[in-house]
């Protein structure tokens, strides 16, 4: 089957081979490349005990798969009070708040139900109302060139159903804000409760509707803003079905970590729902190559489920990563980055620059500690002494299967960027441990208030955590 991307963001006309492939997920000895099954790889790399934790993971149960062969018809999807049969796309209102008074935030929910078994993967948007990524990517998904009849999520041959919700925080993309109305960040509150705050409602409403009766969870996010994010996923890779839809997803970077207290992830997690947040550009932003990337990553998915046809793409190799470096700023001035996101720098490599209005011609080289990988820059070039201006995964091994990812300028282009990479087996990627840890637990504990001033209301601890 071909079919073409009429959109702006660069896309070429992929194909995708009719080729029946399972993904299953059993830990052991490499295969060789002959093998038609291949299985999930666990680095031996990873610290030991993460290593017994995730072999545990994967021990535990087979994750829900599509049946594209299947004869046998499923059951018509129940959501929101309606009814969509096998075979159908039908977009539903739902509204965030049950009131009868005020406005109760109508939010567009699109189903499309498969006419062939298979599980319930939903796409959030806009979690956060300032990042922008999600929602482009999103509504692409459900515009001529992906979705309806002989196209890539056509109800008809799709085994299963997907939900997709490309803005979720109605009030914040309103208001252009992260933030709900009552000064809340949505993805610290969940699971809520009914009888609580603004916000903790509308959470709880949204988990108990619209997570908790899905298999799987892709949420789309981008950095906060003051900062910019290399596309990656992050995940807890010791939850057997947040595993494989991280590695489904088919980029390079993964980020295993909990979710921070009181958002989705670690909620969905906790009841068995597989949970895998995208991350990608920057706040209020349209950033056309973290759309591509999310794209790519969700079809990528669905194919490793079986839900759509095709053999899903893997990176060349990925990095693991368990815990990160900061770089940060010695001097306080205007701050000009040398390296973007995305960059793999050397030890002592200048990264940014400093310098200072008031005192013409000086200026302070920030270097790198280390030899690595910029996951996240900043992007305001207001700083003081201590602030964070980049974040770095240490690379010491691995470095040539690095090395043959970048480009003339040291650059990671992510699976998806410019095309599918060539198909290979998942025992052919080579996996790459990064060591250490998150500061506080949070994959992005480093930042702080300087770089995203948030309201009065929030504090500098919840803003600095994870998107």
């Amino acid at each position: 089957m071909n079919f073409k991307h009429n959109l702006t963001l660069g896309f070429k006309d992929p194909q995708i081979p009719r080729v029946k492939w399972r993904y299953t997920l059993t830990s052991g000895k490499k295969k060789s490349k002959a093998s038609k099954k291949p299985s999930t790889k666990v680095s031996n790399q990873l610290p030991r005990s993460r290593r017994v934790k995730v072999e545990k993971a994967l021990e535990k149960k087979e994750n829900p798969l599509g049946s594209l062969k299947s004869k046998k018809k499923p059951k018509t999807h129940r959501f929101a009070r309606t009814r969509t049969k096998p075979g159908e796309m039908r977009t539903i209102r739902f509204p965030l708040l049950e009131t009868s008074m005020g406005d109760p935030w109508p939010i567009r929910v699109t189903v499309i139900h498969g006419a062939k078994p298979g599980p319930v993967i939903t796409l959030l948007g806009a979690v956060h109302g300032d990042e922008l990524v999600g929602p482009i990517a999103l509504t692409h998904l459900l515009g001529s060139s992906f979705s309806g009849f002989d196209k890539p999520l056509d109800p008809n041959s799709l085994a299963g159903t997907i939900r997709i919700v490309p803005v979720l925080n109605l009030p914040g993309y309103r208001m252009r804000s992260r933030y709900f109305p009552d000064g809340r960040d949505l993805n610290r509150e969940s699971p809520g409760t009914e009888t609580g705050n603004t916000t903790s409602r509308v959470a709880n409403r949204i988990f108990q509707n619209i997570i908790s009766g899905s298999d799987y969870v892709i949420d789309l996010h981008t950095a906060a803003r003051g900062r910019t994010n290399l596309p990656q996923i992050r995940a807890d890779l010791a939850d057997a079905p947040s595993n494989a839809i991280a590695r489904g997803f088919g980029i390079e970077v993964i980020l295993d970590s909990l979710g921070p207290r009181g958002s989705f992830r670690r909620s969905a997690n906790e009841m068995g729902i597989g949970y895998a947040t995208y991350e990608g550009g920057g706040a209020n932003t349209s950033d056309a190559g973290a759309v591509q990337v999310a794209l790519y990553g969700i079809l990528n998915v669905m194919r490793s489920l079986s839900m759509i046809p095709g053999q899903p793409s893997r990176p060349r190799a990925r990095l693991l990563a368990h815990g990160s470096t900061w770089i940060r700023a010695d001097q306080g001035g205007l701050l000009d980055m040398r390296a973007p996101a995305g960059r793999f720098v050397e030890e002592g490599e200048v990264v940014a620059t400093i310098t200072d209005p008031e005192r013409p011609g000086a200026i302070e080289n920030v270097l790198s500690p280390s030899r690595g990988l910029l996951i996240c820059t900043a992007t305001n070039p207001y700083v003081n002494s201590g602030a964070p201006v980049g974040h770095l995964l240490p690379i010491h091994r691995g470095i040539r299967a690095v090395e043959s990812m970048l480009d003339n300028e040291r650059q990671l282009i992510p699976s998806g960027t410019d095309g599918e990479p060539p198909w290979r087996e998942e025992t052919d990627v080579d996996e790459i441990e990064v060591e250490g840890e998150w500061i506080a637990g949070n994959v992005d504990g480093g930042w702080h208030s300087e770089i995203n001033s948030p309201p009065p209301s929030v504090s500098a601890e919840e803003e600095a955590a994870e998107s």
